[in-house]
């Protein structure tokens, strides 16, 4: 629990920073087009999460995203459940060829997701010819991305439905306890018996499905699939599950506090934008990346230095 205090403290200070400084920061537009946005970033660095947590890498899924996306436009003319399913299935597909090429030809994560990262951004381009692909508004597909449900906003709400899903699964079933195994020791896992190169190609092919999702959110939120879109993304999802706490080295992680590192992430760039709006402040995309870079930093040095001073007893006794 210790390991969690800075951003759990950060996340606080924020909120409360939020709700005395801005007039509107707790209106429920605000928050709503906040959970809205920000459900795509909760939904990568949830399959972030389960790869790192194996010890590997995800880089692909940003493009992955940005190519669904565009697959998702293409398909919305047959329906919204076509198009969610069209990028859902091409993020997927991806995530099975990440995970197949790095058990079966023993080729480290880092390259093979940084091949096809160049490879779905490629094809992204080459379905929209280099430009964004419009959906059709003659269906509801838009209303996968903009639309409520009883209220609440739908991309919120898959989000929300994949996290939970993603806490059972890394507490309570068998994939999560192999997993964990996995990014403690693989080579201990497979003399323990364990069908390793099954893990991890579920767990690539997890990463990739949740990309599609967030791709298919991104075209119907934004009204069309973007395939220069997704830059950074990984990114992003790598912070928000360091900032969680799972180790980088895998073995260890957490769900519920990598979508605290989400809503940290988030919250520092809304914070940014009230405070342009104000006017005593203007700052660029470019200068709200360096603030966002260098509060990660503070928040990861602290967290760091709770680690070592709860290592330390540890040490003593031993």
């Amino acid at each position: 629990m210790k390991k969690n205090l800075p951003i759990l403290i950060a996340l606080a200070a924020l909120l409360v920073l939020g709700v005395v400084r801005y007039e509107h920061f707790a209106s429920a537009y605000n928050v709503t087009s906040f959970w809205r946005y920000n459900s795509m970033f909760a939904l990568i660095s949830i399959g972030m999460a389960f790869v790192i947590i194996t010890g590997g890498i995800d880089l692909s899924v940003g493009a992955v995203a940005a190519l669904a996306s565009v697959v998702s436009a293409l398909a919305s003319s047959h329906g919204a459940v076509a198009g969610v399913l069209a990028g859902s299935c091409a993020g997927l597909a991806v995530g099975v060829l990440n995970g197949m090429v790095i058990t079966h030809m023993r080729i480290l994560p880092f390259i093979v997701t940084l091949a096809t990262s160049l490879g779905a951004h490629g094809l992204a381009l080459l379905l929209g010819h280099n430009d964004a692909v419009a959906i059709s508004y003659d269906t509801n597909f838009a209303a996968f991305g903009q639309g409520d449900f009883l209220g609440l906003p739908i991309p919120g709400i898959v989000s929300l439905v994949a996290a939970v899903a993603g806490w059972i699964a890394l507490r309570s079933s068998r994939f999560g306890r192999h997993a964990l195994a996995i990014g403690g020791s693989e080579e201990a896992s497979r003399l323990m018996g364990l069908n390793v190169d099954r893990t991890l190609v579920a767990v690539y092919a997890v990463s990739g499905l949740l990309a599609g999702i967030a791709g298919a959110i991104l075209a119907a939120q934004f009204g069309a699939g973007q395939p220069n879109e997704g830059v950074g993304w990984e990114l992003f999802a790598i912070s928000a599950v360091v900032l969680g706490g799972t180790r980088l080295t895998g073995g260890e992680g957490s769900i519920a506090m990598t979508i605290a590192g989400v809503a940290l992430l988030g919250l520092v760039f809304n914070l940014l934008n009230f405070e342009n709006g104000l006017g005593y402040i203007s700052l660029s995309a470019y200068w709200q990346s360096v603030t966002r870079g260098l509060f990660l930093l503070l928040v990861i040095v602290l967290q760091a230095r709770v680690l070592k001073r709860s290592a330390a007893p540890a040490k003593v006794a031993h």
